[in-house]
């Protein structure tokens, strides 16, 4: 068996340039991979295109990445959490792709199953249709979305061993388990790294063929965006 472990964030991230396309997994600040984010703030890659469901907040997660100027694009479904990335948007500073979504999500999912495109009815008629082909299915309209690729796919997991099988827990089963299929290179930061073996088969969620790198990440955060609690 393959032993992928790489020796901490940094070894991980090494070779990411400028200019590269990388997929972050996570819904708002849940199972995002704050040690590979920390790395690459490091590094200060410039000119990235960014596939994430968010862009985090103003001082965590991509927001980070916001901050430093290191985003050309962003491809996305939910900014709303992110005040330098409307600043940004607005001044014309970010490109920005927002997607329904399932959209996004489909895109995704695609892109990992080497499926090149498909139809949705989803964001027929609005500015989401804008120069895409729309095509009527049992008198239905449906745009033709792209499947989507990265150089990079930066995911977060529970637990993970050393050949690169991964178990996610609750909400950080959101993006994470499909970017994990979609990068020419995937790189998986967990909370528990354990030996080849140690999980149960039938509880992995992404067979570790799909991960090229994997190390034990650590001082994890896990940030709430909006904290509410009752009296």
């Amino acid at each position: 068996m393959i032993d992928k472990t790489v020796q901490n964030a940094a070894d991980a991230v090494k070779d990411i340039q400028d200019g590269a396309t990388i997929m972050m997994g996570g819904f708002g600040l849940s199972g995002i991979p704050e040690n590979c984010i920390a790395a690459l703030l490091e590094r200060k890659v410039q000119n990235l295109t960014v596939i994430s469901n968010n862009a985090g907040v103003d001082d965590f997660g991509i927001g980070l990445f916001l901050q430093k100027r290191m985003v050309k694009k962003m491809i996305s479904s939910y900014v709303g959490e992110n005040d330098e990335f409307e600043r940004q948007l607005l001044s014309g500073e970010l490109e920005v792709e927002l997607l329904p979504q399932g959209t996004l999500a489909e895109r995704i999912r695609a892109g990992g199953a080497g499926i090149p495109a498909f139809f949705t009815p989803a964001g027929v008629g609005t500015e989401v249709a804008v120069g895409k082909e729309v095509r009527e299915f049992n008198g239905k309209l449906y745009l033709m979305e792209l499947a989507l690729h990265a150089d990079f796919a930066l995911v977060k997991a529970w637990k993970g061993d050393t050949a690169g099988n991964l178990i996610f827990k609750g909400t950080a089963r959101n993006f994470n388990p499909m970017m994990a299929t979609a990068g020419k290179i995937t790189i998986a930061e967990v909370e528990e790294l354990v030996p080849v073996g140690s999980l149960d088969p039938n509880a992995i969620h992404t067979p570790g063929i799909y991960v090229q790198r994997i190390f034990q990440g650590e001082k994890y955060e896990k940030r709430i965006e909006q904290r509410t609690v009752t009296a």
